[in-house]
């Protein structure tokens, strides 16, 4: 386990966040959540009926709530609570009580309710329907108009003694980002990157180009995405548009880009698109033995968060503690280290 991926346990395990998993059906879920109680890294809750109940019991998960949609006396509330954010789009009384019953959907308004920190989704379900439930029962967080994603890549020492971990955004949601997407994408991952990684972030909006080495639509795109990121964000040091070898090697930086708050030492580095972001993150992956923590969702008012559907058990773990972390210290949540009483069986919760 690399380093990182020891410290997001303990600051996870330091903050005590409750955890929604709703799609306890796949072992690899309860498999992680056996993880999670046992080490006490977060809280977990898990949403389903007798059939997960038998299968927790196999794994001796005894002290984790289970809530069955079906019978909790919070199905009514949270339907209220969907109907009063989807009526404008034409949604009847009836669908809602009808749709809350769906996991997803339940676990994510836990999560809007104030009853859940935050939900780790995806090993079963598309990334399209974790993204819909999030979108629905959660919304974006205010001042951010897009949802979108980042991967968190651990790689071994190339600047410096120790690994880094870069921030690769967006790997997994908007496929074609217009200027100011581009620039909400960027916010959110320096947002996200202050709660996760907790470094200072130097951002780089990637292009074919360095400074006007090229032109072409695709470069004004991530010049104008630069101007507007600066407008929102002008403490936070950031170039663009730059070449992948001028925002990360030093040498490279200096003949291409002199000058650059950032060039040779970004740990942000912003796509200009999804097909660019997606191929990067897995040659990255796969040439060069990173490992890639995500897609971690980012822009929204709660965190919850999108597994691949190949998520082994640790990546479920990885990406509970990030979850956890993105929840950070909101007033509402008890205090670290408290646990609080749980119901070996929640299905009247």
């Amino acid at each position: 386990m690399s380093a990182f991926l020891a410290r997001l346990r303990s600051d996870a395990a330091a903050l005590n966040r409750r955890i929604v998993f709703p799609e306890a059906g796949d072992p690899r879920t309860l498999d992680a959540v056996a993880i999670l109680a046992r080490d006490r890294i977060v809280q977990p809750m898990v949403i389903g009926g007798s059939t997960v109940r038998f299968a927790m019991r196999e794994r001796g998960i005894t002290d984790v709530p289970l809530i069955d949609p079906e019978v909790s006396h919070e199905r009514e509330p949270l339907a209220a609570r969907l109907l009063a954010r989807r009526a404008h789009r034409g949604m009847t009384r009836a669908e809602a009580v009808d749709l809350v019953l769906q996991p997803l959907l339940y676990g994510a308004l836990m999560v809007d309710a104030g009853l859940a920190d935050g939900m780790v989704a995806g090993v079963s379900a598309p990334t399209g329907d974790v993204i819909r439930a999030a979108v629905w029962c959660i919304g974006p967080e205010p001042g951010i108009t897009t949802i979108s994603s980042s991967f968190y890549m651990v790689v071994q020492p190339f600047r410096g003694p120790v690994e880094e971990v870069l921030t690769f955004a967006d790997a997994g949601v908007v496929p074609d980002p217009d200027p100011t997407q581009l620039a909400d994408i960027a916010r959110a991952a320096v947002e996200a990157r202050h709660h996760i990684v907790r470094d200072e972030p130097r951002v780089a909006f990637l292009s074919y180009s360095t400074h006007g080495s090229a032109t072409g639509p695709a470069v004004e795109k991530v010049r104008r995405a630069v101007e507007i990121f600066r407008q929102h964000m002008p403490d936070v040091a950031a170039d663009g548009e730059l070449q992948a070898d001028a925002a990360l090697v030093a040498e490279v930086a200096a003949r291409k880009a002199p000058g650059s708050p950032v060039a040779g030492k970004a740990n942000v580095l912003v796509f200009p698109d999804l097909d660019a972001a997606n191929i990067a993150y897995k040659l990255v992956q796969r040439l060069a033995g990173a490992e890639a923590i995500g897609p971690i969702l980012q822009g929204l008012n709660h965190p919850c968060n999108d597994l691949s559907r190949g998520a082994s058990v640790g990546d479920i773990v990885s990406v509970a503690c990030i979850t956890a972390l993105q929840a950070g210290s909101a007033p509402n949540l008890p205090t670290p280290g408290r646990r609080p009483e749980t119901t070996k069986e929640r299905g009247d919760q």
